[in-house]
Formats: structure tokens, sequence, C-alpha cells
């Protein structure tokens, strides 16, 4: 397989993993964060089409390295992978350290 895609695997898998049995912060089931993911995703595919169109790439990628799957506007499938890994492990942190400051504000305040 591909190492590109052995990569983008490994991150999705990775970051759900960290949700579900680390932080297990719910924003799976949150629609705040799907929103979030969309609006990310949009913006990705303008920004992603521009720079890695088959027309006039500014990004080359090794073919030998990706599936070839390529969509919309030619943008390789495993770049929403990583979009989807990046953004997720960051609202993941940005959770867990908001929990555990209110966590520390709320034994604070009972003492």
């Amino acid at each position: 397989m591909p190492e590109y895609t052995v990569l983008t695997v490994i991150a999705v898998l990775g970051t759900i993993a960290l949700e579900l049995l680390v932080f297990r912060t719910g924003i799976f089931r949150t629609a705040q964060y799907w929103l979030a993911m969309l609006i990310v995703f949009a913006f990705q595919a303008l920004v992603d089409g521009w720079l890695t169109k088959l027309s006039d790439p500014i990004v080359i990628y090794d073919p030998d390295e990706m599936l070839g799957l390529r969509f919309p506007a030619d943008i390789p499938i495993e770049d929403f992978g990583f979009g989807f890994a990046m953004v997720t492990l960051t609202i993941l942190g940005w959770r867990w350290l908001l929990d555990r400051r209110a966590s520390a504000d709320r034994e604070t305040s009972v003492r």
C-alpha cells in the first residue's frame, strides 16, 4: 500500500482512537464539531483544489505513494484524511485543556 495512504489511515484511526479511548470529549456526537469540519473541508477543497490541480499543480505528489483517487477538483483523497486528523487533534487538545482548567477551577472554589 502506498506510504501516503498508509500514513493517512494511521492518522485518521489514531485520532479516532485517541478520542474514544483517551480524551473522551464527546465531540463526535456534537453538531458543532461536524459543522466545523464541514467549514474546514469546504475551505480545504478550495485551497487544496487550487494547489493540486492536475492542469497546473503547485504541489506535486509522488503518484506511487498515494491511491490516485482525486475528488473533487483533483484533490488527493488522502489530504482530507490528514485534514480531519489535524483539525480534530487540535480540537481534542483544546477541549482537554479547557476541561482540565474547569476541573481545577472547581477544585479551587470548593476549598
